[in-house]
């Protein structure tokens, strides 16, 4: 069985964005319908509408983390801390292997991206952007997290 790095980098060659693919390997344990999970975090690849922001991978992290982790309680102050510790934690690490958790940093682009159009998914493409590596660090990285704080 392949590990949920692969399968992220799987979803995201078949033409899953970012965030999608990410989620994607870990929907059997978040429990939403794919479809809808697909259209909820569809806004966030390309660092959020291809405006070059926050790692869409990255983003994708979040989300599983949330879907698993999250707080619901908005006065519950201690689960709110937790869980942005967790969140900060999760930053930190992929930060720490990619070297920003920033789209365009980890591109190697100037700026924001004001094109809404989707780059096309081609060998060439592929070759070029860190992309796929990006998204199997992320769902590697919540593999682990997952693995050291079991779900109860």
């Amino acid at each position: 069985m392949k590990d949920r790095g692969e399968q992220a980098r799987d979803y995201f060659k078949q033409g899953y964005n970012c965030t999608q693919s990410v989620a994607l390997a870990f929907s059997d344990e978040i429990g939403i319908e794919k479809s809808r999970m697909l259209k909820m975090v569809s806004s966030f690849g390309g660092g959020m509408g291809r405006l070059r922001e926050v790692c869409g991978a990255v983003s994708g992290m979040f989300f599983v983390a949330g879907a698993l982790y999250g707080y619901d309680d908005p006065k519950d102050m201690q689960t709110k801390k937790e869980h942005y510790a967790r969140i900060q934690e999760l930053a930190a690490q992929f930060r720490e292997k990619n070297g920003s958790i920033v789209c365009r940093e980890l591109l190697g682009l100037e700026g924001r991206d004001s094109s809404p159009v989707p780059s096309e998914r081609t060998e060439e493409y592929y070759k070029k952007r860190p992309c796929a590596e990006m998204i199997a660090t992320a769902a590697g990285l919540m593999e682990d997290y997952i693995k050291r704080h079991p779900l109860v």
